[in-house]
């Protein structure tokens, strides 16, 4: 009995975790939650009404997802976006597309239906689009682009691939933003040209296109980054 009602609370913690986890996650990729933003455990267990452990535990994964931060002081934040690093991290998020999108290219005639997961996730992807749903855009982006990565056969640069995809959710959504979350049907398509020359089994246009693609969107990054900072100078000497 007593055994029982243990594995009773362990369940329902697990999914006042999974709850509190999701909402939170939700939320700073969103940027509604701010980089910076304090997360108290006392004031999220009231907001989510219940106990500070299943908080605590969904604060751990969230910052083995790297969103959150645990500071020396044992306070946590939401993390912050290093745009220091932004050149290395597109320089390295580029040459992951060239890699995945060539390995694809050069698999794919034999991989029936891994291509058919790479479909699923862009129909995946144009739903979300149509919908203007930044959130599920961001995700299934990510199963795009890792379905693409996983056809390519490498364990070791699908993990890395993933990583890097996940690191880059909030930079995602702040491209988005510069199309107020409506994303033009060129971009779209883009990722229906990768499609067609990773069938056709052409590496070399996939990896142009792959270039491409994450070119267009470092691009607007950038631009919007230039701009939020001449809006910053401009405040400062008015």
């Amino acid at each position: 009995m007593a055994a029982a009602v243990e594995a009773g609370k362990t369940k329902t913690r697990g999914s006042g975790t999974q709850k509190v986890y999701e909402t939170l996650r939700r939320e700073i990729l969103a940027m509604e939650l701010t980089p910076g933003s304090p997360l108290d455990e006392v004031r999220l267990s009231e907001r989510f009404g219940m106990s500070r452990t299943p908080v605590r535990e969904a604060l751990l994964r969230l910052a083995s997802d790297t969103l959150v931060t645990t500071l020396p002081n044992r306070n946590t934040i939401v993390s912050a976006i290093n745009f220091a690093d932004m050149p290395h991290y597109f320089e390295a998020l580029t040459l992951m597309y060239r890699i995945s999108t060539r390995g694809a290219a050069a698999r794919a005639p034999h991989a029936r239906a891994m291509m058919a997961s790479i479909r699923s996730r862009q129909d995946e992807f144009v739903a979300a689009v149509e919908a203007q749903d930044a959130f599920a855009m961001i995700e299934a982006n990510r199963e795009f682009h890792v379905a693409i990565a996983e056809l390519a056969g490498n364990a070791y640069y699908t993990g890395f691939f993933s990583r890097l995809l996940d690191e880059g959710r909030r930079i995602l959504r702040l491209y988005y933003s510069t199309f107020e979350d409506q994303l033009p049907r060129q971009y779209v398509n883009e990722h229906e040209d990768i499609i067609a020359a990773i069938e056709a089994g052409d590496a070399e246009r996939a990896d142009r296109l792959a270039v491409a693609h994450a070119g267009q969107i470092v691009r607007q990054i950038q631009e919007y980054l230039a701009r939020e900072a001449d809006q910053a100078r401009a405040l400062s000497l008015g």
